[in-house]
């Protein structure tokens, strides 16, 4: 500047002379709070202690906080919002990044994003108006696995380059145009964890070593597939940001590509979601094209799209769901090698498919090798993130008129087709489900309706109180995906070829893992019925005012849950009844609070029995006014009686925790966490030393890999407390744990390890067959129950279970115990998702009753809490976990239920 201003002022040209120094008066006015800002923002490393994107350094969320908080003092176009609170109780902040004219009218444009995103009320030529009025909102974050590092160092570099350098034209017309919702991160505790973990370490021998945790209190790497359950908190809290702030464009930040690419784009690999909206769908591919540009523009090599993975067919992804909520959100996958610690690829490393350097349609510039460091995918991710924010700025109105479009033909296409509503009635088996459904999807922005009288339609009666979702609302697709059971579509390289297989889940159908009867509606609603909808409108709770309370005690989730929205508080479960009279009162386990009562019943010091002829459990021994709360708060139905039979439940429960952290095991501890079941986490340490019978009852092993248990990690790979599994003396252990009278319950994968540590007569009948023949992916399959038994008790006679690798049993000779549950003898047992090979399936036993010594081993060959999800499983869990002493003992069930297949010999 310092040059141009002593051009103007050159002697000989006083007229030229008023007339620059008008333009440098005005440049000056224009800029003065960026070139304020440039003496005072501090640089990253004034804060941090080092360069952020330093080899063997990664900054904490502590160290990134506190960096955008002295941003945010230091400049006018940033301010830091609080969103709540996290898993370990982290102050949570995303930053707004705009203009200061921008940030002035905040409000102004956050409305219109609002009005936008729900169009009832609105005509076309006032949407567009207000989409030339309005700003795109754009969501980028620094990611949710917490292993994946760049992601949370990348936002640190991002906020200072786009503050310290506003005055780039291209950097002043995205703070012109659109307003940047940054979050440091989306997983705030694990970024402090894997920073912590790999400062540890760097320079040690273990300097790339995988982390013996979670990298989130209880799901770790799975933190990103719970977006429609919301059972963590984080997902509640991002869930409910986006419904106060409805962005028009989400961007989450992941790693790793698929070697020896090094940024991996939208568009997605096949399949997508099949309720995608296409305007929506052609935005994200638009958007990946756009960032794939922008780094050939840089002359950054190695961007790729599509391919094999990466699918968006299950809309569980927190980065893909608000798709369905007319958002165009999606992911990227950048290049990692571990940590911030650099490394050298050679092509000896590359793959043969791609060691020739080969140009290809979405790969047309191969990466060629060489050094990789965490600066070089921080570099590739800022490069994304400002394509990204170029494009909102030059697309504005029709990002902002898009999202206007894309939920008015949702609304209106579900005035003109099937299904028009859902009638979900409050009778159920458990009376407190349907509220734990409508509760998440009403908190996702989805009305929900209740019948105010009974009406008749589609040759059904429906109740007053009936729950009504109609279909002519913004979210509709949302509603649809989630309810509606899926058919991953049969996919192949060409007719008659291998098919390609579901990346992750193919079905999760939300009314079959929640065993609710959820009715559609195929045929129009009359008037009559229109008008005895009532829509549910609450009262909403401030979270910022109370967030630790139980908002509501019926509801699964802690804390104030989902009555921060006022639909979801106004959807309450029927108040529990306690009829009859005694002193002894059942609970029946088809209810799921009916286990909250039992923990709570145990830990007040009173009695629990298992009523093998009720088929329920026995509770005595609190006092009336306390079971009276009990069950009203939780909408359970208990009977009192006089009847005191039953085997006394008092289980000392442990809970297998292998140091490859598994993500099973931390649902599970959630799961029995949510219900207050007492129980310990127990690592190798505690299996090896023996005694087991001494100090537990129950041993629970997760669904882990057989491998991952008994070997754990390799010597070398990790510091030595975390080498190792169970090993041979560790089998010996839980074998003798059993043989002495303790139960063993497996889930899923674990089953395979039991079966061959304990030398069980049970064969896995599909262990071993090729994937082409067999293969059932993340589904939901329909298997027959015998609910005489108490690990099945509440259990209807067929049920809807989730498998995933699982395994299928058939017995031996010298087998004791019984199935507790089998697949039908013909047909397929598919109800939702993928399943190819249905014949090695039929008539194989899915759950076994093991009698091992003088104990019992429980094989389950599904995942009863897969994700938090299956509420209609949950009871199998809770179920086997209360299956020991006096219970197990007791003589259940029929011989005629099952009877083992002829295993062919091999």
């Amino acid at each position: 500047m310092q040059t141009h201003r002593d051009q103007y002022w050159r002697p000989g040209a006083p007229i030229l002379c008023i007339f620059n120094a008008l333009i440098w008066l005005s440049l000056s006015l224009t800029s003065a709070v960026t070139f304020a800002q440039l003496k005072a923002l501090p640089k990253p490393e004034e804060t941090l202690g080092f360069p952020v994107g330093a080899d063997f350094k990664l900054a904490t969320y502590e160290q990134s906080l506190a960096y955008f908080k002295k941003l945010d003092e230091a400049s006018e176009m940033m301010k830091m919002v609080y969103v709540g609170e996290t898993s370990e109780g982290r102050p949570w902040y995303f930053a707004l990044i705009s203009s200061k004219k921008n940030l002035d009218n905040i409000d102004k444009y956050r409305a219109i994003a609002q009005r936008l995103a729900h169009p009832a009320g609105l005509t076309d030529e006032e949407a567009k108006k207000l989409s030339l009025e309005g700003k795109p909102l754009v969501h980028i974050d620094g990611g949710l696995h917490a292993s994946e590092v760049a992601g949370a160092q990348h936002t640190i570099s991002l906020a200072y380059d786009m503050l310290s350098k506003a005055d780039d034209p291209k950097i002043r017309n995205i703070l012109d145009n659109v307003i940047l919702l940054l979050w440091p991160s989306l997983n705030p505790d694990g970024q402090t964890m894997i920073g912590d973990w790999y400062k540890s370490n760097v320079g040690t021998p273990y300097e790339v070593a995988p982390p013996p945790f979670l990298y989130q209190k209880y799901v770790g790497h799975d933190n990103n597939r719970d977006a429609y359950m919301l059972n963590m908190i984080e997902s509640r809290v991002v869930a409910r940001t986006w419904r106060e702030w409805e962005p028009n464009i989400i961007f989450v930040h992941h790693q790793t590509s698929p070697f020896p690419t090094r940024i991996w784009l939208p568009p997605f690999a096949e399949p997508i979601a099949s309720q995608t909206p296409p305007i929506i769908a052609r935005e994200v591919n638009m958007i990946g094209m756009a960032m794939a540009q922008a780094l050939e523009s840089n002359g950054q090599k190695g961007a790729t799209h599509m391919g094999t993975g990466f699918d968006a067919w299950y809309p569980g992804y927190i980065d893909y769901m608000p798709v369905l909520q007319n958002i165009p959100a999606f992911w990227t996958e950048t290049a990692l090698y571990n940590y911030a610690t650099p490394h050298f690829y050679t092509v000896r490393d590359f793959p043969k498919d791609k060691n020739e350097f080969r140009v290809e349609s979405l790969y047309s510039s191969p990466w060629p090798g060489g050094w990789w460091r965490i600066s070089d995918a921080m570099a590739y991710m800022e490069t994304a993130s400002l394509a990204t924010l170029d494009y909102a700025a030059k697309y504005g109105d029709v990002l902002l008129y898009n999202r206007y479009q894309s939920g008015r033909n949702t609304i209106k296409k579900y005035e003109q087709e099937p299904p028009y509503a859902y009638f979900i009635p409050q009778k159920q088996r458990d009376p407190a489900r349907p509220a734990e459904l409508l509760r998440r999807l009403a908190f996702h922005g989805i009305r929900i309706g209740q019948l105010t009288k009974e009406v008749a339609f589609d040759g059904r009666n429906y109740p007053k109180g009936t729950w009504v979702i109609p279909m002519n609302q913004e979210y509709g697709e949302l509603t649809k995906q989630l309810l509606d059971v899926q058919v991953y579509p049969d996919l192949r390289e060409f007719p008659g070829g291998p098919p390609e297989q579901p990346y992750d889940a193919a079905g999760w159908t939300l009314p079959l893992q929640f065993e609710l009867n959820v009715i559609p509606a195929i045929t129009p609603l009359p008037a009559d019925v229109k008008s005895a909808i009532q829509m549910v409108a609450g009262t909403p709770k401030d979270w910022k005012a109370d967030d630790k309370k139980d908002a509501n005690p019926a509801d699964f989730v802690s804390g104030i849950g989902f009555d921060t929205n006022p639909v979801s508080a106004g959807i309450k479960a029927p108040e529990g009844r306690l009829t009859g009279t005694g002193t002894v009162a059942l609970v029946n386990p088809a209810e799921n609070n009916a286990f909250k009562i039992i923990a709570r019943t145990l830990k007040a010091g009173g009695s629990v029995k298992y009523n093998k002829n009720a088929g329920k459990y026995a509770i005595s021994g609190v006092g009336r006014a306390m079971l009276d709360t009990w069950v009203r708060d939780m909408g359970v139905n208990a009977e009192l009686t006089t009847n005191t039979d039953g085997a006394t439940v008092k289980p000392r429960i442990a809970v297998y925790k292998p140091w490859t952290a598994s993500m099973d095991e931390g649902w599970t501890h959630w799961v029995l966490e949510q219900f207050e079941v007492p129980f310990v986490n127990i690592t190798n340490t505690d299996v090896l030393a023996g005694d087991l019978s001494d100090r537990f009852d129950v041993i629970l092993l997760a669904s882990d890999r057989p491998r991952n248990i008994k070997e754990g990690f390799a010597k070398g790979l990790v510091p030595p407390a975390y080498e190792g599994g169970l090993g041979e003396l560790g089998a010996s252990n839980l074998n003798n744990f059993v043989s002495q009278g303790g139960a063993l319950v497996c889930l899923n994968a674990s089953s395979d390890y039991a079966i061959d540590a304990l030398h069980l007569p049970v064969k896995n009948v599909v262990a071993g067959v090729n994937s082409k023949d067999f293969f059932t992916g993340g589904s939901l399959l329909e298997i027959e129950t015998d609910a005489t038994h108490p690990v099945m008790a509440g259990m209807p006679a067929k049920a809807a279970v989730f498998v995933e690798g699982s395994p299928v049993f058939a017995t031996l000779d010298g087998f004791r115990g019984q199935a507790v549950a089998k697949f039908a003898l013909s047909g397929s047992p598919l109800r939702s998702g993928y399943l190819l090979g249905e014949k090695f399936l039929h008539g194989y036993a899915a759950s076994l009753d093991v009698q091992h010594g003088k104990g019992h081993v429980i094989l389950h060959g599904f995942r009863p809490q897969w994700r938090g999800q299956p509420l209609g499983t949950y009871r199998v869990l809770l179920n086997s976990v209360l299956y020991s002493g006096e219970v197990a003992k007791g003589k259940y069930g029929s011989a005629e239920f099952w009877k083992s297949p002829v295993v062919p010999m091999k």
